[in-house]
């Protein structure tokens, strides 16, 4: 964004104030990406203040190459997974099965007949089921709306590896669905 860059600037130019622009404008994002694969409040906050602290002392060395947002997230993506190491948190395997594109549809289409208090509880459960690997790439897929292209710049994985990593988190996000609506989903369809 224009405005990341004019505060960008502002900060290495040394009105170091300028900072809090930055940190409200993404703080939001920050966090979900920090609880999403950390799956505890106080460790995302603390992954949010290091994102943050990180950011700052490096930002003069921050060359405008992708957004800022990216860089920030690549920030807050490779902190998470560092404490995760840290705390020896087995990933799950990816699996590979396959998944029927209708029985999706038909399963949306009950989702879509929920309220939307309903919606926004069952998938915020489903998300917070879902290894951080999963949730990391579908928040920032879905809610953030970033590129193909971005995630892989986050995650320096290649564009096809993104790929199939969102591809099967979809599976296990529709699968964590499904088992937490079971008896609703055959109802609504």
């Amino acid at each position: 964004m224009k405005q990341d860059k004019y505060y960008i600037e502002r900060v290495v130019r040394g009105d170091v104030n300028a900072f809090s622009y930055l940190v409200d404008e993404h703080k939001g994002m920050v966090y979900t990406i920090a609880l999403r694969m950390l799956k505890n409040a106080e460790d995302a906050e603390e992954l949010a203040q290091d994102t943050f602290v990180k950011a700052f002392n490096s930002l003069k060395e921050f060359k405008f190459e992708s957004k800022f947002s990216t860089w920030l997230y690549r920030i807050t993506y490779n902190g998470a997974i560092s404490k995760l190491r840290r705390k020896k948190i087995e990933v799950s395997s990816l699996d590979n099965s396959e998944l029927q594109i209708e029985v999706v549809a038909a399963t949306l289409n009950g989702i879509n007949e929920l309220t939307r208090a309903e919606q926004k509880y069952y998938i915020s459960r489903a998300m917070k089921n879902l290894n951080e690997d999963d949730a990391f790439v579908l928040t920032m897929y879905y809610l953030k709306e970033c590129t193909i292209e971005e995630i892989c710049e986050m995650t320096y994985l290649s564009n096809s590896n993104v790929k199939v990593k969102l591809h099967r988190a979809r599976k296990r996000f529709y699968d964590e669905l499904k088992a937490m609506l079971k008896d609703e989903v055959k109802t609504i369809l």
